[in-house]
């Protein structure tokens, strides 16, 4: 019943907007917006738990909801993990795992919306302003974020550059909001005038259209050393994108994986993660 409920909520959700759209087109583009900025999970789970609990840190302030912060205490660099869409710090736990062999100061923060965290919506904008305040509290070197935590990366050091900051990790990251607004379109089915009054809402709101939104694009800006990773076997984000953003990021080396799929949970990225975080 759930997989049914899952193949046909995205028709019936879809065909209520373009009805909707014909006598309230402003109403039914916010709650395109909204649909599209909010995750279906991603909470702490009761497996999750006690992992998390006992680092938890600091609650960080930011549009009026609470930050959830973890840290687990070392005495060698501290490194920022910023984690995926629908996913929360748990999903660290095998690299911290591996980080803490060689004694890193490990920070990670719940994403609004996500984990034990508040709120209801999550973009790449408002997650860019949870990291500024991170990164203001804890000073990172390193950054490692997964997915939209990768995007966000980027973005943010792109709109506000840090030089404190001298090394990102960006693992299996999208790069343009225009091909992932072309799937939601197509999961949806929504008319082609919803969506131009979308990508109005967007430029309104953050000051760029679908198309103005460029990972790859903004990676020109950057100036740390980068490591990308992207697996062939990604049904999410596809590795062209990475590759893409590798092309525009003079200072990147882009390892190309396989079988890892979009989570990366695997030994082989886990060693070159740490291989780049010693060695480059």
């Amino acid at each position: 019943m759930k997989k049914l409920i899952n193949r046909y909520l995205p028709v019936i959700v879809g065909k209520y907007l373009n009805l909707l759209s014909l006598v309230s087109p402003k109403k039914a583009v916010l709650k395109a917006f909204y649909i599209f900025c909010t995750p279906r999970k991603g909470n702490v789970l009761p497996h999750q738990s006690p992992f998390l609990e006992e680092a938890k840190d600091q609650v960080l302030s930011q549009e009026k909801f609470r930050i959830q912060t973890y840290r687990w205490n070392g005495k060698n660099k501290t490194i920022l993990l910023v984690h995926g869409w629908e996913s929360n710090s748990f999903r660290w736990r095998k690299l911290i795992k591996e980080l803490k062999k060689e004694d890193y100061n490990i920070i990670s923060i719940d994403a609004p919306a996500h984990g034990d965290s508040e709120g209801k919506h999550l973009n790449v904008p408002l997650y860019h302003l949870c990291l500024l305040e991170a990164i203001e509290v804890y000073k990172p070197e390193i950054i490692i974020g997964h997915s939209i935590g990768g995007m966000t990366t980027v973005y943010n050091q792109y709109r506000s550059p840090d030089p404190s900051v001298k090394k990102l990790v960006i693992l299996g990251a999208p790069s343009e909001l225009s091909r992932i607004m072309n799937d939601y379109q197509d999961i949806l089915n929504l008319k082609p005038r919803i969506m131009k009054e979308l990508e109005s809402e967007f430029f309104e709101r953050f000051g760029f259209d679908f198309k103005g939104f460029s990972v790859a694009s903004f990676a020109r800006q950057v100036k740390q050393k980068g490591l990308i990773i992207h697996d062939t076997t990604d049904t999410i984000a596809p590795v062209s994108e990475s590759e893409a953003i590798h092309r525009n990021w003079e200072n990147s080396t882009f390892i190309k994986t396989e079988k890892s799929d979009h989570s990366l949970q695997h030994q082989e990225v886990f060693d070159h993660i740490m291989d780049f975080l010693v060695h480059a």
